[in-house]
């Protein structure tokens, strides 16, 4: 079959690989028909993660049953299905709590797996024609079926319920002002979900002006970080309180000014000053226990000089980590089916996956409006 594979930095192919088969009775084998490149492929497309070469690519993905294992119970062929990005078991002591982000047993000596991304177990991706899917009553969520929703069903994989995780951290309520920082497709998630949970006014802080526009149209106040402090453009339209609750939508690589150079805390820190005393910040943008390409020898470590001290001081409660998927997709996915939410309005292109490689490069660039690439292998 064809799929996406890393090179090297910079440098993915679509190339021929194995076909997925059958390896355990709990298995099924799913013909992807929508996969979607996400911003955190790019820390590995960019050499800023420890992939080897030879990794397929993929960990957004939608299709229909081709073939289940003797075991199966709840799904058969022909069944259209979204899998969680992460890979889960549904019986470790993690799992059963609800945390399934943090599966301690489909990654031995780690908690958490997913497909196609380093160091998270041995699980190809699905940015290829097929993908084996384990465990697979558990971490398959049936869809309607047919072609409608396609774009929207497929953001259930990952950036919707991310995006919903960091309200969750954050505990946005009805009747909170709500800062968002970032505006890529998780931040502009994040926006969309706290307008969905009742936010009275959501800032969403970016540079990119086509972003920027996305977050407006759906509600959102756009705050461009290259024109002063976001702090203080925040603050001034809050009573100079600051907003009630915050997310950090950008992770390690974030940039500050004129964004020339990475400043890794600079969100963080940003994200103290911004919200007010008591408030929460939840931070599903990716932090990393070492980084390569880190601007210092810290960052490298992961380690950041984020002031601790100051959110102290302001009583600030802080939640991170990345997504459990399985704890909101099903509620996400009935949303959508009851045109109570369309999530698409994010994505920017869709294309056969023969144009991967270009399409890796113009997102990472930041170019001619990519902002949340669908692939269709099967095109």
């Amino acid at each position: 079959m064809r799929a996406v594979v890393y090179k090297g930095p910079f440098e993915v192919a679509v190339e021929e690989v194995g076909k997925p088969s059958i390896h355990h009775p709990n298995d099924v084998v799913v013909r992807v028909t929508s996969t979607a490149i996400c911003g955190s492929d790019l820390h590995m497309y960019e050499g800023r993660t420890a992939a080897e070469p030879g990794i397929v690519f993929g960990h957004e993905n939608l299709g229909v049953i081709e073939e289940t294992g003797a075991g199966v119970t709840s799904l058969k062929k022909g069944d259209r299905v979204v899998m969680p990005f992460n890979v889960a078991c549904g019986f470790c002591r993690n799992c059963t709590a609800g945390y399934t982000g943090f599966c301690l047993t489909v990654n031995p000596g780690f908690a958490g797996g997913a497909y196609g991304y380093v160091a998270m177990g041995p699980w190809a991706g699905g940015q290829a024609e097929y993908l084996r899917v384990p465990y697979a009553d558990f971490n398959c969520l049936k869809l309607p079926e047919g072609t409608e929703h396609e774009s929207d069903f497929v953001l259930l994989a990952d950036i919707f319920p991310t995006g919903y995780h960091g309200n969750e951290l954050a505990d946005v309520s009805p009747g909170d002002s709500v800062a968002v920082y970032g505006a890529g497709p998780v931040g502009l998630m994040a926006a969309y979900s706290a307008l969905l949970r009742g936010a009275k006014k959501v800032f969403v802080v970016d540079r990119v002006p086509e972003r920027l526009q996305k977050a407006e149209e759906i509600g959102a106040v756009p705050v461009n970080f290259a024109e002063g402090s976001p702090v203080e453009q925040i603050k001034e339209q809050t009573g100079g309180e600051g907003a009630d609750k915050g997310i950090d939508a950008v992770g390690y690589q974030a940039k500050s000014g004129s964004a020339d150079r990475e400043e890794p805390a600079t969100v963080l820190n940003s994200l103290i000053e911004t919200v007010r005393p008591t408030g929460a910040l939840g931070i599903p943008g990716l932090y990393v226990p070492s980084d390569p390409g880190g601007p210092d020898k810290s960052a490298q470590q992961g380690m950041l000089q984020v002031a601790i001290g100051r959110a102290f001081e302001k009583g600030l409660r802080m939640g991170t980590g990345q997504c459990n998927v399985k704890r909101y997709n099903r509620q996400l996915r009935d949303l959508i089916i009851e045109d109570r939410a369309k999530p698409s309005f994010v994505v920017s292109h869709e294309l056969p996956l023969d144009q991967a490689p270009s399409a890796y490069e113009k997102f990472d660039k930041r170019i001619e409006g990519y902002t949340k690439v669908v692939l269709h292998p099967h095109q």
